[in-house]
């Protein structure tokens, strides 16, 4: 069973959207729950007692609560749910980059590309979450990689910072950095970053979606802006 949201404040563009992935969802068989919001407001209300929307096709220019925001609000907790903006206007499109979007429809939504974009949320929602086990002082400890924000170096220890908590680990901090894969970068000796998390890059910070920042060392700036513009491309094809 897949869970989409759809989210516009034009009943008719609600009708017909939900049409369409109704249609999408009967012809893949697949099982799909479908709930639609006429405003952010209403979409966030509901959120927070029923998190599980899988899919969320999303109109950016609303009343009141744009699109955008309301992405950007979801993501401080919610990596998983794919988000997908329908929007009449191309000038929005980067700053779908900030809240890790899957795609843009451009309205008037035509039913194929639509199709295409479910056919990929539906892969993505089917793959298994990664993890890594780590050991602690006391005990064999299970974290979600798509949870670590940032990983930094203590003497002969490393530590995991997770959305939630903070888990240390005697070990080199290059054989954490091989493990993770490719959507972590080093910015920095002490400090590995995960690149879903990563909100904006200066010359010298990297800043995480929660304002956090992180130092940034000059030889890598470039290693790593580069990998920031990759790991984005790799989101939307």
């Amino acid at each position: 069973m897949i869970n989409i949201a759809i989210c516009d404040d034009e009943r008719t563009e609600i009708a017909y959207l939900t049409s369409l992935s109704q249609k999408w969802a009967t012809e893949r068989g697949i099982g799909a729950c479908l709930t639609d919001f006429a405003s952010a407001e209403s979409f966030l209300f509901a959120y927070e007692e029923d998190k599980s929307a899988d899919i969320l096709l999303l109109d950016i220019q609303m009343k009141e609560m744009d699109g955008v925001e309301l992405a950007r609000q979801i993501r401080r907790g919610n990596e998983t749910v794919q988000i997908v903006f329908i929007t009449g206007y191309p000038d929005f499109i980067a700053e779908g980059y900030d809240v890790s979007a899957l795609h843009y429809l451009m309205k008037p939504v035509k039913e194929d590309k639509l199709f295409e974009v479910l056919d990929k949320a539906a892969e993505r929602l089917a793959k298994p979450e990664q993890t890594v086990l780590v050991q602690t002082a006391d005990a064999t400890v299970r974290i979600p990689v798509g949870d670590i924000l940032y990983v930094e170096a203590f003497a002969h220890n490393v530590v995991m910072q997770t959305k939630t908590t903070a888990v240390e680990t005697r070990a080199n901090i290059g054989e954490i950095e091989k493990s993770l894969g490719n959507t972590f970068v080093r910015c920095h000796r002490s400090y590995i970053v995960g690149l879903r998390h990563i909100s904006r890059i200066t010359k010298t910070d990297v800043v995480l979606d929660g304002g956090k920042t992180i130092p940034l060392s000059r030889r890598l700036y470039t290693e790593v802006n580069l990998a920031f513009i990759e790991y984005h491309k790799r989101r939307r094809q």
